[in-house]
């Protein structure tokens, strides 16, 4: 009602407390602590079969209730900005590591990892929250734009990726774009604006083909798993987008959002055939089978399912609704029925 049939002010004052009779998203917000945070953590979600967010941490459970439509003004966002905009400093304190901190000494390179992870993560839920024009998140952006787009601009992004034993892994110089900072950027229109270049060569290497490598970088002595670093095109064909439709419209709307959506021929066509997939009344149904989708992709969680019930025509409401907000993005007609 508010983000893809985009009603008049007067209507949307009318629906605005709807988000607050939402008896998860209550569930969610009471089990904040005092501190501002959910459970002490940070990046963590629940068990795929928690119904009471159990184990939650605080970005994810502040990018859920934003996406159930509460405004960053709501008492448990007010809360937690604190918190978040603390993880934009550069701040020394090993309590901020949260639980990427291991108990003990951590090696140098350990830690600085850890940091640089949070902080892109609290800046993207700091945009998505609507603090563009806050200069605590624009000196963020700035600092992450920049090493982005010195790695992007270097020698090492053509060959990222050295030998190890037996093993190939990113090179510990190596520093990819991470989901997270896709995400702040494709919620920061102004600041994009501003660094057209960067954007340029951000797009590039999205829609370059992914490695044939795992996704493992070298971290000191360590070879860790990173799963939050992009290091090219997540939907580069059909069976890409069946094998997890979630996170394949996750990935559609922040590419709709940044504006990269509409640049490439084939991301559209994959769109498209979600049109196709749906019936006369735009109820988006299953391109095989009536079994509701699932994702196991920890990024997707915030945004997916948001419906309670997934019995009945209720078990396509999330499709159908990210696939309009991502037509209205991009700037299709909608027709309301």
């Amino acid at each position: 009602m508010t983000e893809v049939a985009r009603l008049t002010q007067s209507e949307a004052e009318k629906v605005g407390p709807l988000p607050f009779t939402h008896k998860p998203a209550l569930l969610l917000a009471v089990q904040q602590a005092p501190d501002g945070t959910w459970g002490g953590g940070m990046l963590s979600i629940p068990p795929a079969a928690s119904e009471t967010f159990e184990g939650v941490g605080t970005i994810p459970a502040v990018r859920r209730l934003m996406e159930c439509g509460w405004d960053k003004e709501s008492p448990p966002l007010v809360h937690a900005r604190r918190i978040l905009f603390r993880l934009l400093a550069e701040d020394d304190d090993p309590a901020f590591l949260f639980e990427l901190g291991a108990k003990g000494d951590q090696d140098e390179e350990s830690v600085k990892r850890g940091r640089a992870l949070l902080r892109e993560a609290a800046a993207a839920t700091l945009a998505q929250a609507g603090y563009e024009g806050d200069p605590r998140l624009r000196g963020a952006a700035r600092r992450i734009l920049n090493r982005m787009a010195d790695y992007l601009r270097s020698p090492l992004a053509q060959k990222p990726f050295i030998r190890q034993g037996n093993q190939h892994m990113l090179a510990e110089a190596a520093c990819p774009p991470s989901i997270y900072a896709v995400a702040m950027l494709a919620y920061m229109p102004l600041f994009r604006a501003e660094h057209h270049r960067e954007m340029d060569a951000l797009y590039a290497h999205l829609a370059q083909p992914q490695p044939r490598q795992e996704a493992v970088q070298l971290c000191g002595k360590n070879v860790l798993p990173v799963p939050h670093l992009v290091l090219g095109d997540y939907l580069p064909h059909r069976n890409a987008v069946d094998a997890d439709v979630p996170f394949a419209l996750y990935w559609m709307e922040l590419m709709a959002r940044i504006g990269f959506l509409k640049r490439n021929e084939n991301w559209m066509k994959m769109f498209d055939r979600f049109l196709d997939d749906r019936d006369r009344a735009g109820v988006w149904h299953p391109h095989k089978g009536m079994t509701v989708v699932k994702s196991t992709n920890a990024h997707v969680w915030p945004m997916y399912p948001l419906e309670t019930q997934l019995e009945g025509d209720e078990r396509w409401t999330d499709i159908t609704f990210r696939i309009g907000l991502i037509a209205r993005l991009i700037g299709r007609a909608i027709e309301i029925v």
